[in-house]
């Protein structure tokens, strides 16, 4: 079966399934290797209510070769870049099988929104984020999707939304730490810039030593 003839069976098959709520298109119908697909958050996770479009490059060699896929919705997650929507997930690389469709591929990306990896990291930041601190992790993310995937808020997000979030909360770092630092006459950027790079969400404050480590830091 040629590549185009692979492609639209697939197509159809989507179609034909409503109910996954899973959509494939092509961006130009004049370039049937660039399509964008998209699927619903899954339910029970921070992602729930979003819908997540991902950009798929089909090569001339599928299904013998997997298609290049990223997210255009902006995700908080261990295993897809929080920057360029990267994602790291074997079945797009190494195991990779002519028998799995883009529809399969998709269902996989839920699936991967469910249960992360933090182990294989694609954002190293978000990992130890979701490692050290869950609850803080889930509503980082929850925020995220209710600002990039058209989510709404459950009330589990402590009065955060998409109208009073700053980039504290984007990056789910304590607003009080971050006046504590303020307070001293660093400025807000600054300081979330360096908080980000040290893996500091938030403080013990007879942790001396990580405080002074941040300080050394601002100051440098």
């Amino acid at each position: 079966m040629s590549r185009a003839k692979r492609i639209m069976k697939e197509m159809q098959a989507i179609q034909d399934d409503p109910e996954a709520h899973i959509t494939l298109e092509f961006v130009s119908e004049s370039d049937i290797h660039h399509l964008k697909g998209s699927f619903l958050g899954p339910p029970g996770t921070p992602y729930e209510h979003g819908t997540f479009v991902v950009d798929i490059e089909v090569p001339m060699e599928y299904p013998f070769k997997p298609p290049k896929m990223k997210f255009d919705t902006k995700v908080y997650h261990p295993n897809i870049s929080s920057v360029t929507g990267a994602i790291c997930l074997d079945i797009l690389k190494n195991a990779w099988s002519p028998v799995i469709t883009l529809k399969s591929a998709l269902i996989s990306l839920q699936a991967l929104l469910q249960s992360p990896e933090p182990s294989d990291p694609q954002d190293a930041e978000v990992a130890q984020h979701y490692l050290k601190d869950r609850e803080s992790f889930n509503k980082t993310a929850a925020l995220w999707t209710q600002l990039y995937a058209g989510g709404n808020n459950d009330g589990n997000n402590d009065g955060i939304n998409a109208n009073n979030a700053d980039e504290a909360d984007l990056y789910g770092i304590s607003q009080e730490l971050v006046q504590e630092f303020e307070s001293q006459g660093f400025q807000k950027d600054r300081i979330i810039e360096v908080l980000r790079r040290l893996g500091i969400k938030s403080l013990d404050p007879n942790d001396n030593d990580s405080i002074n480590r941040v300080i050394e830091e601002l100051l440098n």
